[in-house]
């Protein structure tokens, strides 16, 4: 584990451990809790592994590691489909790098990690009770997927604090959602420093600026609009509609056009 990496070898790997492998030449990455024994419970949408209805889906599914068409003799399909799985490690990597994703971990850390969606402020909770957690929604789900709003990360990092963002119309606790939005809106928050400064590396640099600090005040860890809720009040939560994440649909105008 260093500044510029989190990759981990199989060796070291413990039960309870948020892990996840780069997708997509970097561009996105799936995440999972590890229960020892080669096994992995992660939340997909229903087998994929994104879900924005737009053509950023085809992207991100194209552009992913190869698959084997070969059928896994240890991981057997479950016939429901609420999107958490377990499966072997081998196909939770699907190809990809191993990595474990830091909790507790200083703002000058954070910071440094210029990407996010590898570390957070947060305190994870014991190793049981992450494993409790995982468990538990593996029968009963975690909702539906939205890539922005409740994806597999925003899965990993419950399981790993319980904390959940009550509030849906806000981003999820997903880090990579937020490097995703991050770069484009800290382009359009320093375009106004124009009038000050027409140097580009002042500009770049502002731009910088304003995206760690969305990314440092978007932190898990660092958010006030999070609260505890235990795994058996969310899925009650769920099933009764108080918490509801709602499934993307495709937009009927351009792509990325809300």
């Amino acid at each position: 584990m260093g500044l510029l990496s989190n990759r981990i070898a199989r060796s070291n790997l413990k039960p309870g451990d948020h892990i996840y492998s780069w997708r997509t030449a970097y561009i996105y990455a799936h995440h999972g809790i590890y229960l020892g024994d080669d096994k992995v419970i992660h939340f997909t949408r229903r087998g994929q592994e994104v879900g924005t209805g737009t053509v950023l889906d085809v992207l991100l599914v194209s552009s992913g590691p190869n698959r084997s068409y070969i059928p896994c003799p240890t991981c057997v399909p479950r016939e429901d489909a609420h999107g958490v799985v377990s499966s072997c490690l081998n196909c939770f990597l699907a190809g990809g790098i191993l990595y474990r994703f830091e909790y507790s971990v200083s703002p000058a850390l954070f910071l440094a990690k210029a990407r996010g969606g590898t570390c957070t402020l947060a305190v994870s909770d014991s190793d049981d009770d992450v494993i409790h957690r995982a468990k538990y929604l593996l029968d009963n789900g975690f909702g539906c997927y939205n890539v922005f709003k409740n994806n597999c990360e925003d899965f990993a990092i419950y399981c790993k604090t319980g904390l959940l963002v009550l509030d849906q119309s806000t981003m999820g606790q997903s880090g990579q959602a937020v490097s995703i939005i991050g770069g484009p809106l800290a382009a359009v928050m320093s375009t106004p420093l124009r009038l000050v400064t027409t140097n580009i590396y002042g500009m770049a640099a502002t731009a910088v600026g304003v995206y760690c600090v969305s990314r440092y005040a978007a932190d898990i860890g660092m958010r006030r609009d999070v609260v505890k809720v235990a795994v058996e009040d969310l899925t009650r939560r769920l099933a009764t509609g108080v918490l509801q994440v709602l499934e993307p649909s495709l937009p009927a105008a351009p792509p990325f056009a809300h």
